[in-house]
């Protein structure tokens, strides 16, 4: 029997499931990226008094499934080509979770999901045959992410090991930040989410424990003048505005004593405090092989690479800064659009093991224009060609097809090696 891959799990980026509220007798989606008329904004925004539940109750949101638009296809790709023969499935299972919560929470249900998909490879007969569970077969899974996917694998591989785990690759994921998580907060303007900006936008991401985990926190990301905190991560760093969007939801919804304000403040502080510890945590993750996991970073594209806290009538205020790209120039001030080089650099991952890509990696028939034109470089990627080939090969532990990859900006005298053996640079 040919050898079978160790089942695999896919991980999306944040707002890349679709949620459905479960309370109604017949469930309702209330969120979904490609039905552009079903974004209800006030159904999906989270209760200041308990940011798990939802602000309007009675409700019940849940993911309900992945946005097969951006992962339909690298999710078919994957089970057919790391599938050695029609009647010897490799399953892959995506994982729809809820993208606003804290991602403590997440890592929970994946770590309860990686489970599940070992009980059920079990029961796969050809698994089974091959001896799935046995000493020289260990019952383990893959797992693949997608932007802040990767910031769950790692959490989730920080707090409960790599022993039922055997290869990780991530795609495009900020395990070190990126600007437009600041942009979401403060505009409502972001390249994390496809829809235009709107006030409504603006107040449910304020209210949003997940993009906390995404503000940028890698070298030289904020600059801050006239004495101000350039830490994201302490609430009195922030724009005014953004505690009094908390103040009014707590005035309108809010349960329990004491001043909007103050209470407003505490509730930043507290997504604030889990963002940066879940952030400390994954920047101590360690890998007994770092050529377990591979990382693709995408560049070559006008990224917000930094931003400067300025004072305004005495209170911070926030330069976003235009997207600057540097890439010809071989320097680090490039990105995939979304996340900037040095918020894609992990801590655990050798920076001669990075696989990069750039947008003209795109192969002639996947209409690169008008694909990045729709969705942007880094929501894209993981429709690439060359990246699913990547992701395959590394799976596979052989190369599937033509690949190839490009070091990273700041190798300088180091060799790559990446985690593909003999991968050609392109």
């Amino acid at each position: 029997m040919p050898r079978l891959p160790s089942p695999v799990i896919f991980v999306p980026g944040i707002m890349g499931s679709v949620l459905r509220d479960q309370y109604p007798v017949d469930p309702e989606t209330v969120w979904s990226p490609l039905k552009l008329l079903i974004k209800s904004y006030q159904r999906i925004t989270q209760h200041p008094s308990d940011v798990r539940y939802e602000l309007i109750e009675p409700a019940r949101v849940n993911a309900d499934q992945v946005f097969a638009l951006v992962y339909g296809e690298i999710i078919a790709e994957m089970r057919h080509n790391l599938t050695p023969q029609a009647n010897l499935p490799v399953p892959v299972y995506p994982f729809a979770y809820d993208w606003r919560q804290p991602l403590q929470l997440v890592e929970a249900d994946l770590a309860t999901f990686v489970d599940e998909v070992i009980d059920r490879t079990k029961l796969l007969r050809h698994y089974r045959k091959a001896g799935y569970g046995s000493k020289d077969f260990p019952a383990k899974v893959n797992l693949v992410g997608h932007s802040m996917g990767g910031l769950i694998i790692a959490g989730y591989l920080e707090t409960a090991g790599s022993r039922k785990v055997e290869k990780v690759a991530t795609i495009a994921s900020p395990f070190r930040g990126s600007l437009e998580a600041v942009a979401k907060v403060v505009t409502g303007v972001g390249m994390l989410g496809e829809s235009p900006s709107s006030s409504r936008d603006r107040e449910a991401a304020r209210v949003t424990p997940a993009l906390y985990y995404l503000l940028p926190s890698f070298k030289d990301a904020v600059t801050a003048k006239d004495g101000l905190s350039d830490d994201l991560f302490v609430p009195d760093t922030w724009q005014p505005g953004v505690i009094q969007t908390l103040a009014s939801f707590i005035r309108m919804y809010g349960i329990g004593e004491g001043a909007p304000q103050e209470r407003a403040r505490e509730l930043l502080k507290s997504m604030l405090d889990a963002a940066w510890k879940h952030r400390t945590r994954i920047e101590k993750l360690k890998l007994s092989d770092s050529k377990m996991w591979l990382s693709i970073v995408g560049l070559d594209e006008d990224t917000r690479v930094a931003m400067r806290i300025v004072k305004r009538e005495g209170k911070p205020w926030f330069e976003l800064g235009d997207a600057r790209n540097d890439w010809r120039e071989g320097t680090i001030f490039t990105g995939d659009n979304t996340v900037p080089y040095l918020g894609a650099r992990a801590s655990f991952i050798p920076t001669e093991e990075v696989v990069c890509v750039i947008p003209k990696d795109f192969g002639f028939s996947e209409i690169k224009d008008k694909l990045l034109e729709r969705t942007g470089f880094h929501s894209a990627l993981p429709n690439m060609n060359l990246v699913q080939r990547l992701v395959v090969s590394h799976l596979k532990g052989e190369k599937y097809g033509e690949i190839w990859g490009r070091p990273t900006p700041d190798l300088g005298s180091k060799k790559w090696d990446p985690p593909i053996a003999d991968l050609r640079p392109g």
